[in-house]
């Protein structure tokens, strides 16, 4: 929190941002503005409510300090920036970016909100650096609903893939450093990502679905049917990195592209070693680079599953109650920073040797030891009674206003 001291202008924010955070953290079974403000001692919601919406700071440097936090702790010259999206089901349609689309969260079409991440994967561990609100067509293309979410007057419609580029470009910038991008085939297929990346000279492994075209020196292929031109001879047992139930091995192989541009082109094709099931990638790197560092980058994609899980599990990344533009990007980006102490504390743990028959921490047991042992917030009798009568008074109010509403309408 000393780190980002400096972006609030008063210390009544900033000490409210640090509450905030470790309310983040608590083990509460919601976590909203009037949850947090309760935990931490406050007789209202009012004032958290603020911290989102009005107070004096900038979202977007936070998200900056978070970057160089995560960079700085988890460093890893074979780092990889693996970018993927994630959807937050919701109601109604004043919730900015909110639409009827695909949601993995889900696995359907749902009313829903979807934001873009960018994690940084390291061999010490992983945490999100950057992310971006998608904002459909339906949205950029109604100013006045933009302006009444908070949204800048200059708000254009983007595609995920380039609010990837965006971001990507955004983190190389500030003089971090990255050799490899990964990402699934929404990323994959969109050629002004690849293009953007290859001109930076940033390697990529990115997903593509069966159907892509792909041009080698016997003409212009589909994948699946390079992937049936493939000798058995050709294939390699690998292992894409360590899972939860151990090493996830496929069989692999790769196939040169050629082309006149500088740089390495392939196309990587995976195969399940039980249900005989391939995925392809498009791969690029400035220098050519052996089968097995392809096969690393691939397997780091899964790290922004485990990053979505936890972010989620742990830091409430999807129990944001907010509606304008402004109050979404505070609420995800003290998240990020939530899991990105938890991210830290968990590499610091891991350079030590834990006892025998125990797993290393984890960043579960990391949170629950945290708020048990560290903070350990205890409120008397009073507190919690003035909340339940505030919690009381509030129902009463809006109770009386849907029924003058409802009598008005009729």
């Amino acid at each position: 929190m000393g780190r980002i001291a400096g972006r609030f202008a008063r210390v009544e924010p900033r000490r409210r941002a640090a509450r905030l955070v470790l309310g983040l953290l608590a083990d509460l079974p919601r976590k909203n503005c009037w949850t947090i403000a309760e935990w931490a001692g406050e007789t209202t919601p009012d004032g958290m409510q603020h911290l989102l919406g009005r107070a004096k700071w900038d979202a977007d440097q936070v998200r900056d300090d978070v970057c160089g936090y995560v960079v700085e702790h988890l460093h890893d010259d074979r780092a990889v920036l693996v970018v993927d999206e994630t959807g937050d089901v919701k109601k109604g349609t004043g919730t900015v970016g909110v639409q009827r689309q695909y949601t993995g969260t889900a696995g359907r079409i749902e009313n829903s909100q979807v934001a873009v991440y960018l994690v940084y994967a390291g061999k010490r561990g992983h945490a999100a650096v950057d992310r971006e609100l998608y904002v459909p067509r339906s949205w950029t293309s109604d100013p006045d609903r933009c302006r009444a979410a908070g949204l800048a007057e200059e708000t254009t419609f983007a595609t995920k893939p380039e609010l990837a580029t965006r971001m990507v470009a955004r983190f190389l910038d500030a003089g971090h450093q990255a050799a490899w991008v990964a990402g699934d085939e929404v990323y994959g297929g969109d050629p002004k990502l690849r293009t953007a990346l290859e001109e930076r000279g940033t390697g990529y492994v990115l997903a593509v679905a069966c159907s892509h075209e792909v041009t080698t020196g016997a003409g212009k292929f589909r994948a699946d049917i390079l992937a049936k031109k493939v000798p058995k001879r050709a294939w390699q047992k690998l292992s894409a990195g360590a899972g939860a139930k151990g090493h996830r091995v496929y069989n692999w192989a790769v196939i040169d592209l050629p082309d006149p541009r500088p740089g390495s082109r392939q196309l990587l094709i995976r195969r399940n070693r039980s249900t005989g099931e391939l995925a392809y990638y498009r791969c690029y790197s400035p220098a050519s680079v052996p089968l097995t560092v392809l096969v690393r980058v691939a397997g780091s994609r899964w790290r922004v599953e485990e990053f979505f899980q936890s972010g989620k599990g742990l830091a409430a990344l999807d129990e944001h109650q907010v509606r304008r533009y402004t109050s979404w990007s505070r609420w995800v980006t003290l998240a990020m920073l939530a899991h990105a102490f938890l991210a830290v504390v968990r590499a610091d743990e891991h350079t030590r040797p834990a006892p025998d028959a125990l797993i290393p921490l984890t960043c579960n047991e990391i949170q629950r030891l945290f708020i048990t042992l560290i903070v350990r917030p205890v409120h008397d009798t009073a507190h919690r009674l003035g909340w339940s009568n505030w919690r009381r008074r509030h129902q009463a109010r809006s109770q009386a206003s849907h029924y003058r509403r409802q009598a008005t309408q009729e």
